[in-house]
């Protein structure tokens, strides 16, 4: 099992990576920063990145004739990269969000979701 710190190290590994964010989804708070540029503000990206991932959530539920889902990444493409939203359950610290902004030019899209699967993956092995 990784522990939060190797999973950020993994995770700003992935090419074309610019910053990431670990969250703990509960309260909305950064627990483990990587790389942010100096404009953001983890504990205000954490918490609106932790709201869009619910607001996601709950619009698919609503659109979604189960009623439910479950939600594996969300990607949102703009003008400032790519930014991918991983939900997950650890055994140790609970629901936390991966948050990972990855460059435009640089980054292999399909290869970063993989990459960050497999981190997350590594992350909640009991």
């Amino acid at each position: 099992m990784l522990d939060i710190e190797d999973c950020l190290t993994d995770i700003l590994a992935i090419p074309g990576a610019l910053d990431a964010l670990v969250i703990e989804d509960t309260g909305g708070t950064a627990v483990a920063m990587g790389r942010a540029s100096a404009q953001l503000d983890p504990q205000a990206a954490a918490g609106a990145l932790s709201r869009t991932l619910h607001a996601t959530i709950d619009g698919l539920a609503v659109a979604s004739p189960a009623g439910t889902v479950r939600v594996e990444d969300v990607i949102v493409t703009s003008d400032q990269g790519h930014h991918l939203l991983r939900p997950l359950e650890t055994p140790l610290t609970g629901p936390v969000l991966l948050y990972l902004r990855l460059d435009l030019e640089r980054a292999n899209l399909a290869l970063a979701r993989h990459r960050l699967r497999a981190a997350a993956s590594r992350l909640t092995a009991r």
